[in-house]
């Protein structure tokens, strides 16, 4: 852990009270699930099915023939049992996704690093790391790269896609982004050194080894220094590091300290055999070379496609991403026209000095800009791919992890249905469900190609490997690359880590962004499953059942959350077998946050959270139909990553508040009518919306976001009169470049006001 305590204290003050005090990270190998877990998750699934089916028998089919019989009751009971029965699906699902994670758990077995070394000994396929980033901290940016650089991989690239407006007006917005672009630099040049020492140490080594049969004592104790000194150097930047909060201390102690101490433990075992009198062959002292220079040797560099009217300007990660990739294995000569820099495509034998080269790869690793990984992601998930077998794996995946210590009790909630996650994913695999999930991901470039989509937009052609349609890009995807017949992985381990928001609003933003866009990708899923049959390889029922799930299970628990909430269903319809039957469930996530380190009482604290959220996952829900009947997409919003709070907008913070009182209300009327079942759900329904109110909104912000919003609905931006002028008494000049590049009058930018010629000048000289 990190030694420098004054630094630890400087952030321990803003801990909230209930947020989480240990730093120690989930093991990267997940543990052995005993024989009684694997039962126990086996039984969960069968006695959920048994109860819901008794309740069918004995409840429904009993009021049907023995109740009031009135077309009232009968459509009551029929919805009643329709909101039941998904979300009873939805918790059927989760255990059968767990289920088969404990299955892979149970079975899987860590390849040997010697393996790993022998393998990439002889075969390096290239891989190229894409960081997109939009409006980031620099230092979040700077570790997430960092982490990227520190792998132990012979051939990799990094790039840094920076999405920010290239040419910003405010100068505290042009320092920052002045400060990103210096950060592919800066760590080349922190590497460069180390690299630099054991190039020279190889080449002097391999001229010693001339004429000899064995290493001798000498070699050794020279390859031991070398691991003595590296270690050491990831020692001493690694107490370098400014620690602000929990994030700097996982990268300082898991990336750099890490990685320090394996190099430590070769050293100490070089010298140890030295002792011993061991005799080590070549063959294993060069793989220990090549391990130093796989580690320090890294390139990377950064790209701005914004500055290329030929390359989409749609804001979205997705294209952000495309952009890019469909420059690779090309090189392109900047050519300035009156409506921005094209690019255009050249052959790489007349290329110059200022054209710009983008090498092409074997493999692609998409990672967010607040990700970190950890120093074998890429050489076990490239490996894995290139086994005898998986050549039809297009993606392969460690699903993140959350980053222990939050300061928050709201980032410890998020970060504990986070962790969660990781293991339903996990079981997805188990069924071939795998879900591309976009924080991070090695992708076998081939198959990306498989499943572009091309368009030409004024007379330029836009590649479109990852769907942009919805904000979900990573799901669609995946259904698209299924369709093609390949197939996603997620590596039984967890190797990657990610952000959590740090406040509601921040949160808020990202849940919606969820939300949306499952229902859009339902049709595409079907595409998948037709296209499978009529490859003879029919997709598996459980397959498509997690599939619908995963896509859809966010709208109707949405919606039967709500209807159970406002609707008096008659209280005959409740029984204990609806208890029974989602007892399993609740049971089995409360087990699952015990295995990630967290507390079987925070079950409670995710009912209420999830209550809260509500009217946020209704949000995003509606938008998709919005989108569906429009076929207008939905601005992509990105998570604030700040230090400060982000507000929260008024429907998100008013709206739980209105469950609080109407869950009174209905706990109030039922006291009345003596209906206890109603009143004991209504009741728990408003003691965990308040508790989750006081404890992941905060009363005083609760408060601040309530004022705010009404604020901002009495008053509406009114655009200075003195902006807007008068076309008849302006004077127009022609735009002579514009006629000769365009052809007519009325090209793209025809002519240009004095006032546009002004800017246009002014542009231009901040170019």
């Amino acid at each position: 852990m990190i030694e420098n305590n004054k630094k630890k204290d400087s952030f321990w003050k803003k801990r909230q009270w209930g947020s989480e005090k240990t730093y120690a990270p989930l093991p990267s190998i997940h543990p052995r699930p005993s024989t009684l877990k694997l039962a126990m998750s086996k039984i969960a699934v069968i006695v959920t099915v048994v109860f819901w089916m008794l309740y069918i028998l004995s409840i429904i089919l009993r009021q049907l023939v023995e109740g009031e019989n009135s077309y009232y009751f009968t459509l009551e009971a029929f919805g009643y049992t329709l909101v039941v029965s998904l979300l009873i699906f939805s918790a059927l699902m989760y255990l059968i996704a767990r289920q088969g994670a404990f299955e892979r758990f149970s079975k899987h077995v860590r390849v040997p690093r010697a393996i790993l070394e022998r393998f990439f000994a002889s075969r390096q396929p290239s891989i190229t790391v894409l960081v997109p980033s939009y409006d980031e901290e620099p230092e979040v940016i700077r570790k997430t790269l960092l982490s990227a650089a520190l792998q132990e991989y012979p051939d990799l690239r990094i790039v840094l896609l920076i999405d920010d407006k290239p040419f910003p007006t405010d100068p505290n917005v042009l320092a920052r982004l002045n400060q990103t672009r210096s950060i592919p630099n800066q760590i080349e040049l922190l590497l460069d050194k180390p690299y630099s020492r054991f190039s020279n140490a190889y080449a002097k080594y391999q001229a010693s080894r001339k004429g000899l049969k064995s290493p001798n004592r000498k070699i050794i104790a020279e390859i031991a220094k070398q691991y003595k000194w590296a270690s050491d150097f990831l020692y001493s930047f690694a107490g370098e590091q400014e620690i602000d909060d929990h994030v700097d201390i996982f990268f300082a102690d898991q990336v750099i300290k890490e990685l320090a101490n394996d190099l430590k433990l070769v050293h100490d075992a070089l010298n140890s055999s030295l002792k011993e009198g061991a005799v080590l062959s070549f063959d294993r002292i060069d793989p220990l070379y090549q391990r130093l220079l796989w580690i320090f040797n890294a390139k990377v560099t950064y790209f701005e496609r914004k500055r290329y009217m030929s390359l989409s300007q749609e804001a979205n990660k997705a294209m952000n991403l495309n952009s890019y990739i469909g420059l690779m294995g090309g090189t392109y000569r900047p050519e300035v026209t009156p409506d921005g820099t094209i690019l255009t495509l050249i052959n790489d034998k007349k290329a110059k000095k200022d054209d710009i080269s983008v090498p092409d790869s074997d493999f692609l690793l998409t990672l967010d800009a607040d990700s970190i990984l950890l120093r074998d992601y890429c050489m076990r998930l490239v490996y894995f791919l290139e086994q005898p077998g998986n050549e039809r794996v297009a993606v392969t995946q460690t699903p993140y992890s959350s980053f222990r210590g939050a300061l928050t009790r709201i980032e410890r909630l998020a970060g504990a249905t986070t962790d969660v996650q990781h293991i339903l994913h996990q079981g997805m695999t188990y069924y071939g469900a795998t879900f591309w999930v976009g924080a991070n991901a090695v992708i076998r470039k081939k198959a990306i190609e498989d499943i572009v989509e091309k368009e030409w937009i004024g007379g330029f052609e836009i590649k479109r490997y990852i769907q942009d349609r919805t904000v979900i890009e990573d799901t669609e995807s995946s259904i698209d690359l299924g369709v093609h017949g390949w197939k996603l992985v997620n590596y039984p381990e967890r190797l990657s880590y990610s952000a959590t928001p740090p406040d509601f609003g921040s949160l808020v933003i990202q849940r919606r962004r969820w939300a949306n866009g499952g229902l859009l990708i339902m049709p595409k899923l079907f595409n998948q499953i037709d296209a499978s049959k009529k490859r003879n390889n029919p997709v598996p029922l459980m397959e498509i059942l997690l599939r619908v799930n995963y896509m859809a299970s966010i709208a109707w628990a949405s919606f039967g959350l709500l209807f159970m909430l406002a609707y008096p269903f008659d209280g005959e319809l409740l029984s204990p077998l609806v208890l029974l039957s989602s007892a399993p469930y609740f049971m089995a996530m409360a087990s699952d946050l015990k295995y990630n380190g967290y507390k079987y009482s925070d079950i409670l604290n995710i009912y209420g959270f999830n209550l809260i959220l509500l009217p946020v996952n209704l949000a995003g829900v509606l938008k998709s139909m919005e989108q569906a009947l429009t076929g207008k997409k939905i601005p992509f919003a990105r998570t604030p990553k700040v230090k400060n709070r982000t507000a929260t907008g008024l429907m998100y913070v008013l709206v739980p508040i209105l469950i609080v009182v109407f869950s009174l209300y209905i706990l109030w009327q039922n006291i009345l009518l003596a209906n206890w079942g109603n009143a004991i759900y209504a009741a728990f329904n408003a003691v965990t919306a308040i508790w989750a109110i006081i404890n992941y909104i905060g009363i005083g912000n609760l408060f601040v976001d309530l004022w705010q919003g009404f604020v901002d609905l009495l008053y509406v931006d009114v655009r200075n009169k003195n902006e807007v002028s008068d076309s008849s008494e302006e004077e127009y000049y022609i735009n002579w470049r514009s006629v000769l590049y365009h052809g007519e009058n009325s090209g793209a930018v025809p002519h240009a006001s004095l006032r546009d010629l002004v800017l246009d000048s002014v542009n231009n000289k901040a170019k």
